[in-house]
């Protein structure tokens, strides 16, 4: 990767800084900054999958984490826990992760590619700061459609006076916008699953966020996915409010998504949503989508 002996020695540094520290700087204990993240094919093993790294390349990661601060970070794209745990101390952090089984298919990394690495089992979770008092639900199992490659919601809940129900996704990749494309009809089928989970979360009078990669331009205007979600006058928010990216150049618009009922919208801290800026020139990111967060009262 260009750049990379730069920002493998700037975090080199950082992390030495990181490790003699006994934790994140925490948040207010009044409030909760929550993030999604996706990590692009963290892996358990240095070298391998369709994002090579080395342990250079996980302390870095590891400082990233620091500076974000976040207290609930849901992610995407990670091999399993020890992979996530290369990233999220333990020591710091909870990680939950699907039970999703390994689909066992395997192929070459790239679209066109006949050798070479190969992609290793991506699924979403969430990594929680230790010290919050937190449920976790039956994973949204439905959201997988039955297919062995599609991945399933994580879900919990975070207890405390005024509870908060969280769900980490990560839909079917392919279909940004519109309706044309191959992916679209297995995204779409995808929808009434969430639709579901909003009804239920409803009728049980919980305030709610899902957030993750929805690999979807929600604020497009007329999207039929958003619109669709938005039956029954479900009044979601999104975080970002319709500010456009700035991450990667070529993408104005966030598929990395945080999204609330009215409920839980009301408890943003406003002014409080965010996109990570890693420091680093564009080719040289540690992953190819940046951490979006809001705080919210608890």
């Amino acid at each position: 990767m260009a750049g990379f002996n730069t920002r493998a020695l700037v975090f080199a540094l950082v992390f030495v800084v990181v490790g003699c520290t006994s934790a994140p700087t925490r948040n207010a204990p009044d409030s909760l900054k929550i993030t999604a993240w996706n990590i692009e094919h963290l892996a358990a093993v240095d070298g391998t999958g369709c994002r090579a790294r080395t342990e250079a390349e996980y302390a870095a990661l590891r400082a990233d984490v620091a500076r974000l601060d976040a207290d609930i970070i849901a992610f995407a794209e990670v091999e399993n826990v020890v992979a996530a745990e290369r990233v999220f101390d333990p020591e710091r952090y909870t990680v939950v992760m699907s039970a999703r089984p390994d689909s066992g298919r395997s192929r070459f990394c790239g679209r066109d590619a006949t050798s070479g690495p190969t992609i290793r089992k991506q699924d979403v979770g969430f990594a929680i700061r230790r010290g919050i008092d937190f449920t976790r639900n039956p994973d949204l199992v439905e959201l997988g459609l039955g297919d062995p490659g599609l991945r399933w919601g994580v879900d919990i809940t975070v207890n405390g006076p005024a509870s908060l129900r969280l769900l980490s996704l990560h839909l079917k990749s392919g279909c940004s916008s519109g309706s044309s494309n191959t992916a679209c009809p297995v995204l779409f089928d995808q929808v009434p699953v969430l639709a579901r989970w909003i009804a239920d979360r409803r009728r049980e009078d919980v305030p709610f966020v899902m957030l993750g990669d929805w690999n979807r331009r929600l604020a497009l205007a007329g999207d039929q996915v958003w619109q669709k979600l938005n039956e029954g006058n479900a009044k979601l928010v999104d975080a970002s409010a319709g500010r456009g990216a700035t991450c990667i150049a070529r993408y104005a618009d966030y598929i990395d998504l945080i999204i609330l009922d009215p409920r839980a919208a009301a408890r943003m801290r406003p002014g409080s949503f965010e996109e990570f800026a890693y420091g680093v020139a564009e080719d040289d990111y540690p992953s190819d989508h940046c951490p979006v967060s809001v705080t919210l009262q608890r």
